[in-house]
């Protein structure tokens, strides 16, 4: 019975904040560029793949399991990038959860020699549900043994709501920086599973982030015809993300000595407090593995969140792992048109 009631708290403790307060987040959020920012679509100006996995709190049993899936393409000869976004996030025990597809179009605008604009937008279907047959309730119980032995006479069914959700997002870059924005949830459709009650809407998120990197002297791989340089460099960079009554701040570096990646930076807001606590969420380490080709690029990123709020590391903290190949689909006969890339990290 203890058991039970212990998960029913913790459900309706988690729910609330979770139906009401933010979306699933990356520490990775670069690796995810298409959940970040929708003008991040076809931004490599080729064929993209990837897949996202984070594992929160995998020490307690109100843990958030997300794992998305995108493929992006950019067509040159519209400036355009397009993007397919699917996502799945699962929250607490009983299981809250959602399921997203996203169609998402970038245009890609040159302003000056230095200087490009992606605008893009996102339209998506989501599904949200919940299942209370993962729930233990006392009568299920042997008063003797503890042990689960008979069917609950509770029945409280399953729930489910679908809608549709609206996205906007633009980058700002030059050859060695960036900024972008993005603002989803704009049109804050109604989550409530009950078209009768009162409207829960999902409220809208805005996000910043931004960075600089800092070349040095390239490696090189290999020698004589088959040698290529390898990159070398130092990256700064921020994302800063509000929704509802919640605001984060992640503030990092990224060391790139190809084909090794290297992590560290810090997520909460230190001068902000929560019920008289320091609003200090975790500090994230990442390594990663890039292999990168004239005609494909393979990525791999793996990173840990270590928990500094008052939930503590027993928490289990977070773990995520990320991957991505890129290849190019081009005529190789075509010659190239002049075109820059974000500088921002692959993860």
């Amino acid at each position: 019975m203890r058991k039970g009631l212990l998960i029913f708290i913790t459900l309706l403790a988690v729910l609330p904040l979770t139906i009401q307060g933010q979306d699933p987040q990356f520490s990775q959020f670069y690796a995810a560029p298409l959940y970040l920012n929708p003008a991040f679509a076809g931004a490599t100006q080729q064929t993209r793949v990837g897949l996202n996995y984070r594992n929160q709190w995998p020490s307690i049993d109100a843990n958030f399991v997300t794992t998305s899936a995108y493929i992006d393409h950019f067509i040159e000869d519209k400036n355009s990038g397009i993007g397919l976004l699917i996502m799945r996030d699962r929250e607490g025990q009983a299981g809250l959860k959602s399921t997203s597809v996203g169609l998402q179009y970038a245009y890609q605008l040159y302003l000056t020699d230095w200087l490009t604009f992606r605008p893009g937008v996102q339209v998506a279907w989501f599904n949200r549900n919940i299942n209370f047959a993962d729930l233990t309730f006392g009568d299920q119980f042997n008063p003797l043994t503890g042990e689960i032995e008979n069917p609950s006479a509770e029945t409280f069914g399953g729930l489910s709501k679908n809608f549709f959700d609206l996205s906007f997002g633009g980058i700002l870059y030059t050859g060695n920086a960036w900024l972008g924005v993005a603002a989803h949830h704009i049109n804050t459709p109604n989550q409530a599973f009950d078209d009768g009650s009162d409207p829960n809407e999902l409220p809208s998120k805005l996000s910043f982030h931004g960075g600089v990197k800092i070349l040095f002297k390239p490696g090189v791989m290999g020698s004589g015809f088959y040698a290529r340089p390898q990159e070398r460099s130092l990256s700064p960079t921020f994302q800063y993300k509000t929704q509802g009554e919640f605001d984060q701040l992640d503030l990092g570096l990224y060391l790139t000595l190809e084909p090794l990646i290297f992590g560290a930076w810090y997520r909460g807001l230190p001068f902000k407090t929560l019920e008289g606590f320091n609003n200090n969420e975790s500090i994230v380490m990442l390594v990663g593995f890039t292999k990168k080709r004239p005609k494909d690029a393979l990525n791999i990123g793996y990173s840990y969140d270590y928990t500094i709020s008052r939930l503590g590391s027993g928490s289990g903290g977070a773990h995520e792992v990320s991957i991505s190949y890129t290849w190019s689909t081009k005529d190789p006969r075509k010659p190239p048109k002049h075109i820059m890339q974000i500088p921002c990290p692959d993860f």
